[in-house]
C-alpha cells in the first residue's frame, strides 16, 4: 500500500463530466489499496470569473478581501469531487486550506506556507477515507483565509506529500509529462521519462509552463518524488527527481534535457555611460525599488576612466515602465548618457546536467544559430544552462534548430 497526493489543476475539473472522470481515477487507485489525498485547483476560469467581478465592485480590492473571495472557487471544486467519490461509494472528506491546518504567513496574495498540521487528515486515512482538499490556500496565524499566488495548488501538493511522507506527488494537467521543448513549436518533442529537480527548476524559471516554480523548490527541498500525468490520458508521465536520485547504470547523462524559450522579454540599454564605481547600482537601484526584477546584464569591457554601455533585459510587461525611470531618474543621475530599448526580443535556453561534464555545447549553440542566421544578442550561461537572446520573429526557428541539432528530435531519438 502506498500514499499517493494527487493534484488536479482548473482544466482537469473544469466540468461536471471531468470532475466525474477525476472520480473514477482516484476510485481506481483506493481500489487497489492505496491511501489517496486530492488536491484540487478551482473549475477552469473561475479564479479569473471571481477577480473580474472584485474588478467591478473596486478596481484596488484589498488583498485579505481579495484572498476571502478568491479561495471560494477551490471550496466549489472539493464538494463537488467529494460528492462523486460518495456516488461511487467511495468515502471521502473535503477540507478548505484552513480545516486541513496549512499554516502560512499573512502575506495576503502570495503567502508562503509555514507549516501543515495533519493529525486529521491522517485520521481520516488510516480509517479508509480520501481525504479532498482545497489547493491554493491556507489561513495565517489570526485565522485570515490566505492564497498562495496564481499557480498555487501545486505547492499545495507537494507541501502535503512533504508533510504526510508520501510515496509520490502527481500532478495531473491537460499534458502527458515534461517535454524536452513546447510540442506546439517543434513537433519532433519528445516526452522525457525522468528530469532532475535542478533541470526542472531551470526549464520552470525560464519560460516552461508545466509547473509552478515554488512546488519545483519544495519538491527538492524535501526530496518528494514527483510526477508529471495527464489527467486525459493514460501514461507514466515525467518523473522528477533529485539529482542523486538518477539512474547510476546508465553509462552516460543526456548533453541537454530540454529548451525553453519565452517572448516575454524586454532589453534595454544605456549608452555611453562613465565606467566607473557605482554606476551599476545607479543603473539598477531605482529599478529595484520599483520592485522590477532584472534578468540578463551585460556590460561591455571599456578602457580605464572611458565610457561603456550597460545592457539589461526585464519582463516584457515592466518595459515601459523601466524605460520611464532610466529617463526619468537614472540618466539625470549620471549626467549623461543614452537609452535604447527593444521589446521586440526573445530568449531561447539549452538547460541539462550533462553539460557539467561536456564542454563546447555553447560553441555548438552558437554555430547552430549562426548557420541559420540567427543574431545571439546577449548571452548569459550558469552551470547546466546558457540562455541567448535572439529576435523575437527568429525565436521558433531557433528552437527547431538547436533540437535537431542536440538529438532531441523524435526521429534522433528512435533511432538510437
Amino acid at each position: 500500500m502506498a500514499l499517493y497526493v494527487q493534484k488536479f489543476g482548473g482544466t482537469s475539473v473544469g466540468s461536471v463530466e471531468r470532475i466525474k472522470a477525476v472520480a473514477e481515477k482516484v476510485k481506481g487507485f483506493r481500489d487497489a489499496g492505496h491511501q489517496v489525498v486530492v488536491v484540487v485547483s478551482a473549475m477552469s476560469g473561475e479564479t479569473n470569473r471571481l477577480i473580474g467581478l472584485a474588478n467591478d465592485i473596486n478596481d484596488e480590492p484589498t488583498p485579505r478581501e481579495l484572498d476571502m473571495l478568491v479561495s471560494t472557487g477551490e471550496q466549489v471544486t472539493i464538494s463537488l469531487l467529494t460528492m462523486a467519490l460518495h456516488k461511487l461509494g467511495v468515502p471521502a472528506t473535503s477540507y478548505t486550506g484552513s480545516q486541513v491546518g496549512i499554516m502560512t504567513d499573512s502575506a495576503h496574495t502570495k503567502a508562503r506556507i509555514q507549516r501543515i498540521e495533519t493529525e486529521d487528515m491522517r485520521q481520516d486515512l488510516d480509517d479508509g477515507q480520501v481525504a479532498v482538499v482545497a489547493g491554493f490556500q491556507g489561513v495565517d496565524e489570526e485565522g485570515n483565509i490566505t492564497t498562495l499566488g496564481r499557480g498555487g495548488s501545486d505547492t499545495t501538493g507537494v507541501a502535503l506529500a512533504a508533510a504526510l511522507n508520501a510515496d509520490e506527488c502527481q500532478i495531473y494537467t491537460d499534458v502527458d509529462g515534461v517535454y524536452t521543448t513546447d510540442p506546439r513549436v517543434c513537433s519532433q518533442a519528445q516526452r522525457l521519462d525522468t528530469i532532475t529537480v535542478e533541470e526542472m527548476l531551470e526549464l520552470a524559471s525560464l519560460g516552461s509552463k508545466v509547473l509552478q516554480i515554488r512546488a519545483v523548490e519544495f519538491a527538492g527541498k524535501y526530496n518528494v518524488p514527483l510526477r508529471v500525468l495527464s489527467s486525459f490520458q493514460d501514461g507514466p508521465g515525467t518523473l522528477i527527481v533529485a539529482d542523486s536520485d538518477k539512474d547510476e547504470d546508465s553509462m552516460e547523462e543526456p548533453l541537454i534535457s530540454g529548451i525553453a524559450f519565452t517572448a516575454n522579454e524586454a532589453k534595454l540599454t544605456l549608452l555611453n555611460t562613465p565606467d566607473v564605481p557605482g554606476v551599476a547600482s545607479k543603473i539598477l537601484g531605482p529599478i529595484a525599488d520599483a520592485n522590477i526584477e532584472i534578468d540578463m546584464i551585460v556590460q561591455n569591457v571599456a578602457p580605464a576612466g572611458d565610457y561603456t554601455d550597460f545592457t539589461f533585459t526585464v519582463a516584457k510587461g515592466d518595459y515601459k515602465q523601466t524605460l520611464k525611470i532610466l529617463e526619468e531618474q537614472v540618466l539625470p543621475a549620471l549626467g549623461e548618457g543614452e537609452v535604447k530599448g527593444d521589446d521586440k526580443i526573445a530568449k531561447v535556453s539549452l538547460v541539462g546536467v550533462g553539460m557539467r561534464s561536456h564542454a563546447g555545447v555553447a560553441s555548438k549553440m552558437f554555430r547552430v544559430l549562426s548557420e541559420e542566421n540567427i543574431n545571439i544578442r546577449m548571452v548569459s550561461t550558469s552551470e547546466i544552462k546558457i540562455s541567448v537572446v535572439v529576435d523575437e520573429k527568429q525565436m521558433e526557428l531557433a528552437v527547431r534548430a538547436l533540437h535537431q541539432a542536440f538529438g532531441l528530435d523524435k526521429n534522433d531519438i528512435e533511432s538510437e
